[in-house]
């Protein structure tokens, strides 16, 4: 393995070394450089086909540094997906990418684009070139059903070009081997997965997230937050290695991201937030899932809003609805907030106690501090669309793994209440 000079390359999951396909981080480098150099050393491509954020596209020199730096082994590059990842998009997107005859996949910045790109690995591999070819593909490979099979035990062509993700946003599915997308007709969100659609490296560089909007690094960093309070409060699938691993990316995220929100340009809590995100995002690889704030936020997106801030929005009143069947853990979760200086300043500063509080409100606390919407109302969604956002989060599989199970109509419809704003 050739590795670059003040570059760090080790697996993403060192508990885990037996993966299929077994994804690697690297940082320490500029982006670009440790890109190009991987392209070419670690994975003999030659034609290169990047998938860049539109913004970066439009209000930086990022993309056409790393066009540069990769030289005549890049092919392309499509400009971004609108958030939520239309499957039309995508699949206009895969079209392309096979004309061009890729090699190798770059994507260059949000989840959004994550989770296109993945998705293009599996519709490559099996000529998936259309909507109506995806609505029949994606019973095949299905995340639930998908969940802890190898590759050979899923009934589609395993994608076979390396996935390279450079992160601008704390989403974290750059760690994950699932990729979900929205019909355009019908505003669902569905969620495919196959080991062989994961990234092999994930390339770190703090400084490139500068770049990132204020509210998109803040509210996707949330998202890590829900990914860390999700997995450690479930109640399926006992893990001792899972909870060390939630809480200690709990830790590093809360803090850093408050840390951030005072010192924009601070690298160093930049990449302790990403090194939370990496942590937590292993629970996928152990087949646990996240819970009703995430089952009930896919569905929530594609109303027009933030894939962060459906966090910020759902997780403190999922909380509490679930706090009779998880609340010893809520409790340990409350007890880490008050033990770091930094998080228990924001929480006595908002006006809360360790006794007259729980984990709820103190999350609400810190996603205020953050300038976090924290309301549908704030976000424009009223209870006209209560209805089919609860149709929609029935079917979604993290509902079904809540600590309560979320299985009829009237739960989604109280967790909505419970965070209307009015």
């Amino acid at each position: 393995m050739s590795i670059l000079q003040g570059e760090i390359y080790r697996l993403a999951f060192p508990t885990l070394p037996d993966l299929e396909n077994a994804a690697y981080v690297s940082y320490g480098r500029p982006f670009d450089e440790a890109c190009a150099h991987h392209v070419t050393h670690t994975y003999n491509a030659k034609r290169a086909y990047i998938i860049a954020s539109k913004s970066l596209v439009k209000n930086s020199g990022e993309v056409q540094k790393l066009e540069h730096a990769l030289g005549d082994r890049h092919v392309g590059t499509w400009p971004g997906f609108a958030p939520h990842t239309p499957w039309n998009e995508v699949a206009e997107a895969t079209i392309e990418a096979i004309a061009k005859d890729a090699d190798c996949l770059i994507t260059l910045g949000g989840g959004s684009l994550v989770d296109g790109a993945k998705a293009m690995l599996l519709f490559m591999a099996n000529k998936i070139t259309s909507v109506a070819q995806i609505r029949e593909f994606e019973k095949k490979c299905m995340a639930g059903d998908a969940m802890g099979k190898k590759s050979s035990d899923i009934p589609i062509a395993s994608p076979t070009i390396p996935l390279i993700c450079i992160p601008t946003t704390l989403s974290g599915g750059e760690y994950t081997w699932y990729a979900g997308g929205t019909y355009p007709d019908t505003g669902q969100k569905t969620i495919m997965g196959h080991p062989f659609c994961g990234p092999r490296l994930i390339i770190n560089d703090p400084r490139l997230t500068i770049t990132t909007p204020e509210w998109v690094w803040l509210s996707t960093g949330v998202r890590g937050i829900d990914h860390c309070v999700e997995a450690y409060c479930r109640t399926h699938v006992p893990d001792e290695d899972m909870d060390d691993h939630a809480i200690e990316g709990f830790k590093l995220i809360v803090a850093n991201l408050l840390v951030i929100k005072g010192d924009w340009t601070n690298e160093a809590a930049r990449l302790k937030c990403m090194e939370g995100v990496n942590k937590v995002t292993i629970m996928l690889k152990k087949s646990i899932m996240p819970g009703a704030s995430h089952g009930i936020g896919h569905q929530l997106g594609p109303l027009g809003v933030g894939h962060g801030e459906t966090s910020c929005i759902l997780l403190p009143s999922v909380m509490k609805w679930n706090a009779s069947a998880n609340g010893e853990k809520q409790d340990k979760l409350k007890s880490i907030m008050w033990s770091e200086t930094t998080v228990a300043e924001v929480l006595k500063k908002r006006g809360l106690t360790p006794e007259r509080s729980d984990a709820g409100d103190a999350l609400d606390a810190i996603f205020r501090e953050l300038s976090m919407p924290r309301t549908l109302k704030e976000k424009g969604i009223g209870r006209d669309k209560f209805q089919a956002l609860a149709a929609n989060s029935i079917k979604d599989p993290c509902c079904k793994y809540n600590p309560i199970p979320v299985e009829r109509e009237e739960q989604v419809l109280e967790i909505l209440e419970m965070c209307a704003g009015d």
